[in-house]
């Protein structure tokens, strides 16, 4: 597969897909696919012409659309025009895009887990996706493992470590992300190795935001309560002068 290089300035007019239909077990699937897109596209709001997201079609050509995988998580680095172009148009075409995305996702459900270890994996493979991933909250049950990771290499897919702690974390580290993914109580969870915390999600976001708010607050009064005991003290401190002065006056 081939595909032409685009000049960084060329705003290509991309096809417009079909609206894909609704996920088979999307009950199952829904919140980690929302949490993931949530998470990755924060982590990367600041890298100019990324895009992060999913559920459209992933084809070669736009005519290929229906018969296409559609995955859960996207992600594609470096484009060249804004990846807002790629979302308007309901799905990634590679061959108009100009280059194939770096990080695909598949989470786990009951009706597509096989698929996706299987035939799923060998179309990714075809289409040159640099990294195909699966998660499974269930453990295994749907998929083969918990969490997997492979790299394309000479058009074969070929797996990325993968640890499995005696605490129930199994983590692995994706090239492409530059993070590690982790499976942890049936969560998927993204760990920045540089700054050593995890990616936050909107809840967590909201909740650090509203502890800082508090901090602050807390620590607004205690300057409030500082600054009025300072007053009070150079008003005691005022009132002694003004009586020691009295009192050398009289004698």
């Amino acid at each position: 597969m081939t595909t032409k290089p685009r000049p960084a300035t060329a705003y290509p007019n991309l096809t417009e897909l079909p609206d894909p239909p609704p996920l088979p077990d999307g009950m199952k699937q829904r919140p980690h696919i929302a949490r993931t897109d949530q998470v990755l596209r924060s982590h990367y709001r600041r890298q100019p012409n990324t895009l992060v997201s999913g559920e459209g079609y992933l084809c070669f050509e736009a005519r290929d659309a229906r018969r296409s995988p559609r995955p859960d998580c996207v992600a594609a680095f470096d484009l060249p025009f804004p990846a807002q172009l790629i979302e308007d148009a309901n799905g990634y075409v590679i061959s108009e895009v100009g280059q194939p995305p770096d990080f695909v996702l598949e989470v786990g459900s009951p009706s597509t887990g096989r698929h996706d270890y299987t035939a799923k994996r060998d179309i990714y493979a075809r289409l040159e996706v640099r990294e195909y991933w699966r998660f499974d909250p269930s453990g295994g049950q749907w998929h083969d493992v918990p969490l997997a990771g492979e790299v394309l290499e000479d058009g074969v897919y070929r797996p990325l470590p993968i640890d499995y702690d005696n605490d129930g974390l199994v983590r692995g580290y994706s090239p492409s992300l530059g993070l590690e993914l982790h499976w942890e109580n049936r969560q998927l969870r993204f760990w920045d190795p540089v700054t050593r915390e995890y990616l936050p999600d909107l809840v967590e976001a909201l909740e650090a935001l509203a502890a800082a708010e508090t901090r602050a607050e807390q620590a607004e009064t205690r300057a409030e309560r500082a600054e009025a005991r300072a007053e009070r003290a150079e008003e005691e401190a005022r009132q002694l002068r003004e009586e020691l002065r009295r009192r050398q006056s009289r004698e």
